[in-house]
């Protein structure tokens, strides 16, 4: 049987040494590449094509969960793990973008390695504290919806539209284009947007902006 060919999406360079050192010790999976921002990873993954990645959420540049999406887009083949520090509605924005299994830093090397073979299986997987998220998520009931109720009630009517774009992966430069409005402009309507919702970053208000429907 041919091993699982992994490539390892991270910028800790800690993180990604003991990644490789476990899974080259393990007959059945191989590293054949790695990369430290979403732009490398999303280039690897057309070049090396992978069976697994394992993925962060927090990269430079492009975001990981953005990246899984392009990625799914372009590469339906590839499996991708999410592999990051956030226990947090995150799965739910890396579940729409195409991740077959979502695991917390920190996880037993052992269930590391179940979660690899499981995802290249075609099975979907979650560490523990996920797995209890999704079932707290999917067993309460939703709240009744209120047409008249704005989903970002301290956000502006042009400030929705932005970050409506901005869940949908468009970058400044294609929101002033869409919006016509300045570059400049759309950069201040964005650090609002980031202090109003308390994000620290783009891939954050993405999460925020499509947990509430929006992109």
């Amino acid at each position: 049987m041919n091993p699982i060919r992994i490539l390892i999406a991270d910028d800790h360079p800690v993180f990604r040494f003991g990644l490789r050192a476990l899974l080259n010790a393990m007959p059945d999976t191989e590293v054949v590449g790695e990369g430290t921002t979403g732009d490398e990873v999303l280039a690897l993954a057309d070049s090396v094509r992978p069976d697994v990645i394992l993925m962060d959420i927090n990269m430079p540049g492009v975001n990981g969960i953005e990246a899984t999406r392009r990625i799914r887009e372009t590469n339906p083949d590839i499996r991708i793990l999410m592999v990051t520090m956030l226990e947090d509605d995150s799965v739910f924005a890396a579940m729409r973008a195409g991740a077959r299994g979502y695991l917390v830093k920190g996880a037993e090397p052992s269930e590391v390695l179940r979660a690899i073979r499981a995802v290249s299986d075609g099975e979907a997987i979650f560490s523990p504290a996920i797995a209890e998220r999704l079932m707290h998520y999917f067993a309460t009931p939703p709240a009744a919806a209120n047409a008249d109720t704005p989903v970002f009630p301290d956000l502006t009517e042009r400030e929705c539209e932005v970050l409506a774009l901005i869940a949908q992966g468009l970058t400044n430069s294609a929101i002033a284009e869409r919006l016509m409005l300045s570059p400049k402009t759309v950069r201040n309507y964005i650090t609002e947007i980031f202090s109003k919702l308390q994000v620290a970053d783009r891939a954050q208000a993405i999460i925020r902006a499509r947990n509430a429907g929006l992109g």
